[in-house]
């Protein structure tokens, strides 16, 4: 069990806080020896990256298992009073404004009266997060094995005939002037807006690690202790 952050966007942030995400999805990392996602096995004990030109396999560190408390990051703001300082060198009791939906976490102390610079979630302190993961399933699938159940846990879930994410983004590829006709093909827009980019898009299909959790909330007007 391990106690580490997570990074999540504003979107994704506002679905955690409404209660309609209780699931996401991360590309599953191949050891560098390996020679690249595609090299993948998955056995009944796991799953196994292997070397084409060797044979060599070994067991795939997922990053997750039940019982680790993920503690989110997202992005923030502070006083402009910190705007020099880093986030490290903060005492632990500055207020803070979450840039997802401009709630105030002030710890009892007077709220934030010249708003300072934006401030990236991966940034963000232990001591500042609002929101705790507690895992409760870790599966191995390829990406496409998604399913509708799946894809609304993910936050997709319907409006009317469409599906919006909140904040009211639309879930459609902007290549393609289409709504999203089932939450799995909402998810697949989404998953494209965040990762296609970096190779990792629907297409290519790759090994991901699905963790599914249930999310605490901690009251952002309580003082610290």
């Amino acid at each position: 069990m391990t106690d580490r952050p997570i990074l999540f966007s504003g979107p994704m942030v506002r679905a955690l806080l409404a209660g309609t995400k209780t699931q996401t999805r991360r590309v599953l990392s191949a050891p560098k020896w390996s020679t690249g996602l595609a090299d993948m096995e998955l056995c009944d004990d796991g799953i196994d990256a292997i070397a084409r030109i060797s044979g060599c396999f070994a067991k795939v560190n997922l990053g997750f298992a039940v019982g680790d408390r993920l503690y989110v990051r997202e992005a923030w703001r502070s006083h402009a009073a910190y705007d020099d300082i880093s986030p490290a060198a903060m005492g632990g009791d500055e207020a803070i404004l979450y840039v997802a939906d401009d709630a105030h976490q002030t710890w009892g102390y007077p709220a934030i009266t010249k708003l300072g610079r934006f401030r990236q979630g991966m940034h963000m302190p232990r001591w500042a997060s609002r929101l705790t993961l507690a895992v409760s399933e870790v599966r191995v699938q390829r990406l496409q094995d998604i399913g509708e159940e799946d894809a609304i846990a993910e936050g997709c879930a319907p409006l009317g005939s469409e599906f919006l994410i909140p904040g009211q983004y639309l879930y459609s590829d902007p290549s393609k002037p289409r709504t999203a006709i089932s939450a799995t093909s909402a998810y697949e827009s989404l998953w494209n807006q965040i990762n296609e980019a970096r190779g990792y898009g629907w297409d290519a299909n790759p090994w991901i690690v699905a963790v599914s959790f249930t999310v605490e909330h901690r009251n952002i007007d309580e003082a610290r202790p």
